[in-house]
């Protein structure tokens, strides 16, 4: 899976901040996604009626763990943070971080969704049908990947956690974040709105 996480562009007039573009609250016994983070915890919600297997996908890589101990590996200030990559659950490999995934590809399921702030997508190489675990979280508008990258859901709570989170990639180094400062999801887990604490 090398070149998973391909840089995506940034050079864009469009990048201005917004608040999040759909902050409702998903309805009543949906499920949605709660990661918790070394920095707190960024509560999901996803749309499958527009981007299906997506969803699925993601819903059932939470609930095997497979997030679990991961890191937040290409934070780029005023852009977005991206994690997923099961290679960030080693420090000493760095130098492979953002080049892995699952044993499965995902067919692109491009949408009308626009990549509004808190907007979750799914990171992919040059191939638009390569994604697999890395996903993006876009701290700002970033309209330019609309119809390119595949937007599947949104923070619900937590765009606070997100926007900390990006202050640690370097943003004259593609976003690379050394390995003592990348935030880890210490775990994931599928809940069942509303939450109860």
């Amino acid at each position: 899976m090398a070149g998973h996480s391909e840089p995506i562009p940034m050079n864009t007039p469009e990048m201005t901040s917004t608040e999040l573009q759909d902050a409702t609250e998903p309805k009543e016994g949906e499920e949605v996604a709660v990661l918790h983070t070394s920095k707190g915890d960024i509560v999901l919600k996803f749309f499958p009626d527009k981007a299906p297997k997506h969803v699925e996908s993601f819903l059932k890589l939470v609930k095997d763990k497979f997030y679990d101990g991961t890191r937040f590996h290409r934070c780029i200030p005023g852009f977005m943070i991206q994690g997923g990559d099961p290679n960030t659950k080693e420090l000493d490999k760095s130098n492979l971080w953002g080049t892995g995934g699952p044993d499965f590809r995902l067919k692109a399921e491009f949408n009308d969704i626009s990549h509004k702030r808190g907007i979750l997508s799914m990171a992919r190489s040059s191939d638009p049908d390569s994604a697999g675990s890395q996903f993006f979280i876009v701290v700002k508008d970033s309209k330019f990947l609309d119809h390119q990258y595949t937007a599947f859901g949104a923070v619900v709570k937590g765009m606070d956690v997100a926007d900390a989170i990006v202050k640690t990639g370097d943003a004259n180094d593609n976003g690379r974040v050394a390995p003592a400062d990348a935030v880890e999801i210490k775990g994931a887990e599928v809940k069942t709105w509303p939450i109860k604490d």
